[in-house]
């Protein structure tokens, strides 16, 4: 893994600085294909959001892009990661007198097993660790990840590749990584993220899609019976960016025409 702090390139971060401290800050996750960041403006209008949302209003947008541009533009398929904090100092949980954000860009290897997921299909397990409900910072892909830690820790424990993540009050929100879409019938679905979860990039993209191709996509709030009525589960994120889910605990999964659809729409993503 290759880091750039702020624009040079060090492995080390200040123990000062608030994403140590707090985890004050917020993150996106792009791919990286010929050099070039996959979905680039919507990664940046997320962390402009997300910043806003966070009251951090000091980033220099430009510079941040340069560099993001920078990293990639020499690999050919590469995870680029981007981290905005808060910056270093301050007393306490305040920020006062602190300046600037930190800007950290780092550059890792391909996870290569998503090319077999795609064809075997996934499988996931229910976590039994809820996610709380946070108005205030749903869909935010801040930086304290420890509810998702801890989904990632109790989900090693077992034979899935992903967990299926509920929230507290017992509704379906997503996956540890990722978001996810049902099929039942024509009708298709994905869940509600205004009480907790991750707004992804691909969730909006395909979204976005559906809608121009006619199909309706239906936000809802709804609990676990949903999926075990479904005819088929996708997931999605920025780098898979598609997977059919062959396996929900002990229900099975045979059908692919949603996968294949949204596969089909992220045509861009495939290595030219």
């Amino acid at each position: 893994m290759y880091n750039w702090i702020n624009g040079k390139k060090q492995p080390t971060l200040a123990i000062s600085d608030r994403s140590v401290q707090f985890g004050d800050g917020c993150f996106t996750t792009a791919a990286v294909r010929n050099g070039r960041i996959q979905l680039l403006e919507a990664h940046l209008r997320r962390l402009r959001w997300s910043c806003e949302r966070l009251i951090m209003l000091n980033v220099d947008w430009a510079r941040l892009e340069r560099e993001m541009i920078k990293a990639a533009q020499s690999h050919t398929q590469a995870v680029l990661k981007v981290i905005i904090s808060a910056g270093s100092g301050g007393r306490g949980y305040s920020r006062t007198g602190i300046s600037k954000t930190t800007r950290i860009v780092s550059i890792s290897s391909w996870p290569y097993y998503y090319q077999t997921l795609q064809i075997q299909g996934i499988k996931l397990c229910t976590s039994p660790v809820r996610l709380a409900q946070n108005p205030l910072l749903a869909g935010i892909k801040h930086l304290n990840r420890l509810e998702q830690v801890l989904i990632r820790a109790h989900l090693d424990q077992r034979d899935g590749e992903e967990a299926l993540v509920l929230d507290t009050a017992g509704n379906i929100v997503e996956c540890c990584t990722a978001n996810l879409f049902w099929r039942k019938g024509s009708r298709v679905f994905t869940p509600d993220l205004t009480q907790a979860g991750v707004e992804g990039i691909m969730r909006y993209y395909l979204m976005e899609q559906m809608s121009t191709a006619g199909q309706i996509c239906q936000v809802v709030c709804c609990g676990l019976s949903q999926l075990f009525e479904a005819d088929e589960v996708v997931i999605c994120n920025s780098l898979m960016p598609v997977l059919p889910v062959r396996q929900l605990d002990d229900r099975l999964f045979k059908e692919r025409s949603l996968y294949n659809m949204l596969r089909e729409s992220c045509h861009f993503m495939k290595m030219k």
